[in-house]
């Protein structure tokens, strides 16, 4: 290995999990018997872009599953010591090679049913010179009308897409939301 890496041991926890009301909380987590560590589980956080050119906007097809073959905007889990826009420009290096410089914050979704939190970004790409990387099959600009709308690997895809759409010529704007009703399931 040509980088230095910091190793940093795992904290040692008996193997003795039991599902317990920690004192002060208010939820059952699991606590360790023999040494009262507190495995907390969170929500994971996906950030990702609706990258435009002009009037054309950045779609990946899915190279991995879930959703393989489908199409979807360049997202994925942020990573540990990462900002939220720093991630959504390193997926859409990862996913399209495409470079951005991220605009504003476009939508905070929330998928309960997969512990997911989704920040979504609108952004500009500052070339239209993309091409799939390893987690896409394919990597195209397409115009509104012209996405592969039965395609689509998520509905937070169709959310931010057309959420993108209704506020791509605004200066400002309160971020968005799931749509009333939508929990993300699909």
């Amino acid at each position: 290995m040509s980088e230095k890496t910091n190793i940093v041991p795992a904290p040692q926890h008996g193997t003795n999990f039991i599902s317990a009301i920690p004192e002060g909380d208010t939820r059952t987590r699991q606590v360790c018997a023999e040494c009262g560590f507190i495995n907390y589980e969170n929500p994971k956080i996906v950030v990702g872009s609706v990258c435009h050119w002009g009037e054309r906007i950045l779609m990946c097809r899915r190279a991995i599953n879930p959703r393989r073959g489908h199409w979807t905007l360049p997202a994925g889990f942020l990573e540990l010591h990462e900002t939220t826009t720093a991630g959504a420009a390193r997926e859409a290096w990862e996913e399209a090679c495409a470079r951005i410089e991220i605009e504003t914050l476009l939508a905070v979704y929330t998928v309960p049913r997969i512990s997911q939190v989704q920040l979504m970004y609108r952004a500009r790409l500052l070339t239209d010179e993309i091409s799939a990387g390893p987690e896409s099959l394919d990597a195209r600009l397409f115009e509104f009308d012209e996405i592969p709308w039965s395609d689509i690997a998520f509905p937070s895809v169709h959310w931010a897409l057309h959420q993108f759409q209704e506020s791509r010529h605004l200066d400002s704007f309160a971020a968005y939301t799931n749509p009333p009703g939508e929990t993300g399931d699909f």
